[in-house]
Formats: structure tokens, C-alpha cells, sequence
């Protein structure tokens, strides 16, 4: 598996792939600073051309950096998903996946691409989840909630059942989301209140 981004995010993703024994054949960074980044092979900037035969993972924590950076891939995408998660064989998950340990899907939940679902977090049954979302660490998402593209959740927040958040939002942390929030909007509070917009 070839590795997108040498930041701290990408630590775990690795720690992911070698719960399945994956073993990483290089790591991609457009940042110099990352040259020495553990003892794995740094392959530089994204070059389409090498070990075109491996799958990538973008492990990068920003969701908009790691949609533009999608645009861009040649090489086709893979999943980390760590041992110890679970999710049961009646979801559907796409490429891109990035699941940390003891997350949980439900079933008939739906992850889309280049998705991060963070250590315990829980989406349950019948959710959808859209593409460059992130899920933080302690999070849950009741059953039927909607998550709109490249919105984050942010740490130990629940999301009530059948709610729906739009697209490019922020929750906050520690925030019960009981109503829905409409595109590029920050919502934070008990209960969670709209508290301004997102500029992208």
C-alpha cells in the first residue's frame, strides 16, 4: 500500500494497515519537511508513475486538502481499516476508507469515499455518510442520520436519529445535534446551535 501525507494523521492510518498485515511500499508528501518520516520508503511529491500497481490511501485529516488531492490520483484507491472495527457485512463502504480501532458501522449504513471514521466512533444503522467526511474520536450518529460531503464531526458529539447535516459543515465537539443543519454552517452546544457559516 502506498501512503498520501506524512503528518500525524497518517501514523494511525499506518498503525491500521499493520493490524492487517499491509505492508507500506512507500509514502508520498508534497512537504520536504516530511522527508524523514519513520523508517519507511519517502518517495516526495505524487508521482503518478511509481509502483503504479500499488493501491493508495490519502491520509490527510483536512477533508478539503484531501478532496483536491483526490482529483488528482491516478493510482487506484485503497481502504485502512483497522482490526479491531467493526462493520457489519449488510454496510457498504467505498475506496478511500479510513477506519481507526473499536469504530463501528451498522448495518445497512453507507460510508462514501475517503471517509474517516475516528477511534469509537459509531455510525448506526441505516446512516449515509458522504464522501471526504470525517467522524472524530467518541462520536455517534443515530440511526437514518445524513452526513452531507466533507463535513467534521467533531470529538465525542451525537448526532440524533434521522437528523440531517449538510455539506461542508462543522459540529463541534461534545455538541447533541437534534435538528438539521444546513450546508456550510457551524453548529456547537447542548443542544447544538447554528452559530455561523463556513467559508470554502
Amino acid at each position: 500500500m502506498l501512503i498520501y501525507g506524512a503528518g500525524g494523521h497518517s501514523k494511525v492510518v499506518i498503525d491500521c494497515l499493520y493490524s492487517q498485515n499491509i505492508e507500506i511500499d512507500g509514502v508520498f508528501d508534497d512537504n520536504p519537511n516530511h522527508i524523514s518520516f519513520g523508517n519507511f520508503n519517502f518517495l516526495g511529491e505524487y508521482q503518478s508513475h511509481i509502483l503504479t500497481e500499488k493501491k493508495i490511501i490519502l491520509t490527510i485529516g483536512n477533508n478539503q486538502i484531501r478532496k483536491e488531492l483526490a482529483q488528482k490520483i491516478t493510482h487506484q484507491i485503497g481502504k485502512s481499516v483497522h482490526f479491531q472495527s467493526c462493520i457489519s457485512p449488510f454496510a457498504t463502504t467505498e475506496s478511500g476508507l479510513m477506519i481507526f480501532p473499536f469504530a463501528v458501522v451498522q448495518a445497512y449504513a453507507h460510508i462514501g469515499k475517503h471517509v474517516i471514521l475516528n477511534t469509537h466512533s459509531i455510525v448506526e444503522h441505516d446512516c449515509k455518510v458522504e464522501n471526504f467526511v470525517h467522524i472524530a474520536p467518541n462520536t455517534t450518529l443515530g440511526g437514518g442520520v445524513e452526513i452531507g460531503e466533507g463535513t467534521l464531526i467533531g470529538m465525542s458529539a451525537t448526532i440524533l436519529p434521522k437528523v440531517k447535516i449538510g455539506k461542508w459543515c462543522v459540529i463541534g465537539a461534545g455538541a447533541v445535534v437534534n435538528k438539521n443543519v444546513p450546508d456550510f454552517c457551524v453548529a456547537y452546544g447542548v443542544p447544538a446551535k447554528i452559530k455561523k457559516n463556513v467559508i470554502i
